[in-house]
């Protein structure tokens, strides 16, 4: 399997291993960091671990592998989505300046999440990478990171700008920016979009990036309580 294929688990098993809870095939992200579970292959009977992973009435999201649901458990498809990565170095883009996002910009980066990025962003989501930047009157204009990272790849996520300040290449510039940072160090750039979202495959496509695969998404939720079941 390529690693691409099954991104949450090579990423938790390798590069997040500090972060990743889990055990007997099955790792995930703390609820706190993001939503991830992953599961070293397809099938996997994991009962046990789950039941220690994922609290009661809680709602994790895998990509890929999926193990077998416990009893009771709703395991459910959202979307396949389209998985796209970047082979070449991207033209760069001219622009304002762009910042390197650390504690004193928390404020700024969930108040821009909250509005245009608030479905799998959490409160300590950037302890997965690196985040960039770019400030226009004194406000969070447009920012973009760095999540899952199977081995000798970086997944881009969180690439989105405010909507008073559309129209201005700014998400073009911090993707060339990271994409490139990446590529230079050896690493190759992916990343998740949903096919639904015409607007962001166009750009992505404009940028050079390119279709590798399309990838299953579900959710998998754990009763309320066992009784539920």
């Amino acid at each position: 399997m390529h690693p691409l294929d099954n991104p949450v688990w090579e990423s938790l098993a390798g590069r997040h291993s500090p972060l990743a809870l889990g055990r007997d095939g099955v790792l995930r992200y703390p609820a706190g960091i993001a939503p991830f579970l992953g599961v070293r292959e397809p099938g996997l009977r994991v009962d046990d671990a789950l039941h220690e992973l994922v609290a009661p009435g809680e709602e994790t999201l895998l990509l890929g592998p999926l193990p077998q649901a416990p009893a009771g458990w709703r395991l459910e498809p959202i979307i396949e989505l389209v998985q796209m990565h970047c082979p070449a170095p991207l033209p760069a883009q001219p622009g304002p300046d762009i910042v390197e996002l650390g504690d004193a910009h928390q404020g700024d980066i969930h108040a821009l999440v909250a509005l245009v990025y608030p479905h799998y962003f959490r409160s300590r989501t950037t302890a997965l990478g690196r985040y960039f930047g770019i400030y226009l009157d004194g406000r969070l204009a447009a920012m973009a990171g760095e999540r899952m990272g199977p081995a000798g790849f970086r997944e881009l996520s969180a690439i989105c700008t405010h909507p008073d300040f559309l129209g201005r290449g700014l998400a073009r510039r911090l993707m060339a920016f990271l994409s490139n940072d990446l590529l230079e160090g050896g690493l190759t750039p992916f990343l998740h979009v949903s096919p639904e979202n015409r607007r962001a495959l166009e750009l992505y496509e404009r940028n050079g990036y390119r279709l590798r695969a399309r990838i299953p998404f579900h959710r998998l939720c754990r009763p309320a309580s066992e009784q539920a079941a």
